[in-house]
C-alpha cells in the first residue's frame, strides 16, 4: 500500500481562519469532516490525520509553519514518512482563478504563490500533483496581500463549499491513479456561477 501526503496550505491561528489564503486549510478540514477524521498535532509540524482511501494510505495535513515557510513542514513530513514526491498532493488558493473554479495539474512550477515556492524549494522538484482553488478575481484598487488575507463574504461561502466538494472528488480520482479523469471532469467552469465581484455592486 502506497503512502500519500495531501497538504493544504494556509496560515495557522484564529486570526487567519476563514481567509481566502487559507483555502488549502479549508480543503483539508473538509476532507477530515467527510472522512470522519480528527486533525491532531503531528510532531510539531502539522495538524494531521490518516485514513485509507482508494486502497492507499493517505495523510492529510495543515502545516503549522506560516504560508511562506510551508515547504519546511511538507518536506520534513515526506522525509519522515518516506513518501515519494509523486505521492504528494498540494492544495492551495489561486488568485488567478475565479472563485468557485478548481484546477487540477499533475506537475508544474509554483507560479507567484509564495507557499508553493517554498514547497518546490524544499522538496527540490515540481513533479507532484496539485489542486488550485480559485479565490479571484482581485477587485480593482485592492492590494493583493490585503485581499488574500480577508475573509470570504457570507454569500461566497456556498460557492467555496461547492468548490471544496469538487476538489475532494478530484482528489479521490488522483489517489486512484486516474489523473486524466480528474482533469477532464473538474478543470472546467462549474455550473454554479460565483457571486458578482465587489466592483459590480
Amino acid at each position: 500500500m502506497s503512502v500519500w501526503l495531501v497538504a493544504g496550505l494556509g496560515n495557522p491561528g484564529e486570526r487567519y481562519a476563514g481567509t481566502r489564503h487559507n483555502a488549502g486549510f479549508m480543503f483539508v478540514a473538509r476532507l477530515a469532516a467527510e472522512w470522519g477524521l480528527r486533525l491532531k498535532g503531528w510532531k510539531g509540524l502539522a495538524r494531521a490525520a490518516e485514513a485509507v482511501r482508494s486502497g492507499e494510505s493517505v495523510m492529510i495535513a495543515q502545516p503549522r509553519s506560516f504560508m511562506n515557510l510551508s515547504g519546511r513542514a511538507v518536506g520534513e513530513i515526506l522525509e519522515r514518512r518516506h513518501i515519494a514526491l509523486q505521492n504528494l498532493v498540494v492544495a492551495y488558493d489561486d488568485l488567478d482563478l475565479p472563485l468557485g473554479q478548481i484546477r487540477v495539474r499533475p506537475r508544474g512550477g509554483p507560479g507567484t504563490h509564495n507557499g508553493m515556492r517554498s514547497v518546490v524549494a524544499e522538496v527540490d522538484g515540481t513533479d507532484f500533483p496539485r489542486i488550485r482553488l480559485g479565490i479571484g478575481p482581485l477587485p480593482d484598487g485592492v492590494d493583493p496581500a490585503d485581499f488574500v488575507l480577508s475573509p470570504f463574504d457570507p454569500e461566497e461561502r456556498a460557492v467555496v463549499d461547492a468548490a471544496l466538494s469538487r476538489a475532494a472528488q478530484a482528489l479521490d480520482l488522483i489517489l486512484s491513479g486516474d489523473m486524466t479523469s480528474a482533469m477532464s471532469m473538474f478543470n472546467r467552469k462549474p455550473e454554479l456561477e460565483p457571486p458578482p465581484s465587489r466592483n459590480d455592486t
